[in-house]
């Protein structure tokens, strides 16, 4: 299994991991300190060496944040995490916070009114991050101390050693593009901003770069590292150098120097300026050995990041291959799934075997890996937004539940992410009218034309309509960015309120509208698309969206009477594509089921 049903919240461990950090914090004389999930990379999944949040809280979820001070441990979590994080913390020693409405200045102001030193790791913070803090403790007698040795790191005496996954070549077939020819892109770039370098952070820009991929973090196919790249072209990689075989280096060539961690340090403080930075994905304590020489920094985003995310003709073809074998397992799932319903009440099924089961047809559609924990909740599990199922909150599947299944996988030409929501058997009726809702919101945005410029947070509202009509909504993003055979996750781009970035030819994102009803069940139904160049009857400049998934998207659950023509044309054309795209390729105990699943709306 790719996936760990394991649970490690154990409020028997957290709670002297607090103690013994409140100890650390008197030895340091500090009055607080920061606890991010993050990474020195901000990874949204990290490693166990850096897994320092739910080691202290038991808080596993995959963004968030603790603040610990003398007698507060406040745990920070967005909208996603509210009811999970309710199971999995100690609510006695730790008490949930609601970000980002709750500011950690405005929290700090309230918990140390008289003011006081709060630590931080300086490399698992952005200079951003560390910024708006600062900020807003403006006034206070508040102050933030960057700390050398992390104080969870000193306390964690069985602290696994860091990753060293082995690294494998991307071929430039999938990539479209030579890593050298990458290289040279992204000089170019610095050279027409007349910067002598750009320092890399982010271990999917560097991966894409250089046309390689990693296994040092769970589900994302990259390498932990960092990077230098100067206006010529070349590269100074910094990690392990035993991650890299004589096939890696050999391909790499004589313009990429891969440099042990330990040399990272010499090389920022010996950078000629200007060295292009990024401020939202760089480490504070990358700006402050640079500062620290004097050394001319320009902030801006990193170079790599706008190309990796415009997928090329040959990137977005690995993806369409990809999505076309998932689409097939997931189907087949689906129709493994409709068979068991009869049988649920003296054939007991699991949540933990759904997954065990689709990561079976994954695996013999030619799966490396799984994309995330897959998120599978049944009845009132479905309800928590990155619900993961472990061995102790496994839940029995039961006739007439609503099952919610969002899963990826990483295949050899491309990373997938859908979500299917299902009923098995009979039903309440009442759950028609929010999943029909949801959907329309999943089809305006399926169907969404607009003019070159657009961003994601003027298309958010789109999805959200059908939904605040009868005075509902979702808390978390419409989209995410995806990667093309990287981080099933990926930024900058993402259909939400809070994106300004324009949309653009080549981009990847989800499409994930939902509904959630606390103790009783979650809907979300999700695909992948692409932005496109549409047609415009004025020769406007005009973009849209091609479908990159294809799995059918359950009837039963439709109030039909709520629906418009256009929405009911759009899904019928949907499902008599899936049936003509993985039709051929379902097992064939499928194909009836396909049949049937994919039928005009008003077949019934």
């Amino acid at each position: 299994m790719f996936q760990s049903f394991d649970s490690h919240s154990n409020p028997a461990q957290h709670v002297p991991r607090l103690v013994a950090l409140r100890a650390e914090l008197a030895k340091r004389e500090l009055d607080g300190f920061i606890v991010p999930r993050a990474d020195a990379h901000q990874s949204e999944y990290v490693a166990a060496h850096d897994a320092r949040l739910a080691w202290l809280t038991g808080f596993s979820g995959s963004a968030g944040f603790a603040v610990v001070t003398s007698d507060r441990a406040g745990v920070f979590i967005d909208g996603r995490y509210r009811v999970q994080v309710k199971s999995e913390i100690d609510l006695g020693h730790f008490t949930p916070v609601h970000w980002p409405e709750i500011k950690t200045a405005a929290w700090l102001r309230e918990a140390l009114p008289e003011g006081g030193r709060i630590g931080y790791d300086p490399w698992l913070h952005t200079r951003r991050e560390i910024n708006e803090i600062e900020r807003g403790l403006l006034g206070s007698e508040i102050g933030l101390v960057p700390v050398e040795t992390n104080l969870v790191d000193a306390i964690w005496k069985d602290q696994p050693a860091p990753p060293v996954g082995q690294v494998r070549l991307w071929p430039d077939a999938l990539a479209g593009e030579s890593a050298a020819d990458k290289r040279a892109r992204i000089a170019a770039l610095l050279n027409r901003s007349e910067a002598q370098a750009a320092v890399l952070t982010l271990p999917d820009s560097i991966s894409w770069l250089l046309n390689i991929r990693g296994a040092d973090v769970p589900k994302n196919p990259v390498m932990l590292s960092f990077a230098i790249i100067e206006d010529d072209g070349r590269v100074a990689v910094f990690t392990d150098p035993a991650k890299l075989g004589p096939e890696i280096r050999a391909a790499l060539g004589n313009q990429v120097t891969v440099l042990p961690p330990d040399a990272l340090i010499p090389a920022l403080t010996n950078l000629s300026g200007p060295v292009i930075v990024d401020p939202a994905t760089a480490p504070d304590q990358v700006f402050r050995l640079i500062e620290s020489m004097d050394t001319p920094i320009r902030e801006a985003a990193d170079p790599v990041i706008m190309p990796k995310a415009t997928k090329n003709s040959a990137e977005i073809a690995g993806m369409r291959a990809a999505h076309l074998r998932d689409g097939a397992a997931v189907a087949d799932l689906l129709c493994w799934l409709e068979a068991r319903v009869p049988s649920l009440a003296d054939d007991p099924l699991t949540e933990i075997d759904v997954c065990r089961k689709l990561e079976e047809l994954r695996l013999a559609r030619g799966i490396i890996d799984i994309s995330f924990d897959t998120i599978l909740g049944s009845g009132p599990n479905g309800a928590i937004t990155h619900y993961h199922v472990s061995e102790a909150s496994d839940r029995r599947i039961l006739p007439g539940d609503i099952v919610l299944i969002d899963s990826g996988g990483q295949y050899p030409d491309g990373t997938t992410d859908i979500t299917r929501t299902l009923p098995m058997g009979n039903f309440d009726p009442a759950v028609r009218r929010p999943y029909t809702r949801v959907l329309q919101g999943m089809i305006a945005i399926s169907r969404a034309r607009f003019p070159r410029g657009v961003a994601g947070g003027h298309l958010d509202a789109l999805a959200r309509a059908p939904l605040w009509a009868e005075g509902m909504d979702y808390d978390h993003g419409t989209g995410h960015g995806v990667g093309a055979g990287l981080s099933v996750h990926e930024g900058p781009v993402r259909i939400s309120r809070v994106s300004d970035i324009p949309l653009q030819p080549g981009m990847i994102l989800s499409n994930e509208p939902g509904y959630y009803r606390e103790g009783e069940y979650g809907i979300r139904i999700e695909n992948l698309i692409v932005v496109e160049q549409a047609k415009s009857p004025d020769g406007r400049d005009m973009l849209g969206f091609e479908t990159l998934t294809w799995c059918p998207i359950d009837r039963r659950l439709i109030d039909p009477a709520l629906m418009s023509p256009a929405e009911m044309d759009w899904l019928d054309a949907y499902h008599a594509r899936v049936l003509a795209e993985i039709g051929p390729l379902v097992a064939e105990t499928t194909r009836p089921w396909l049949d049937a699943a994919t039928r005009p709306l008003a077949q019934g």
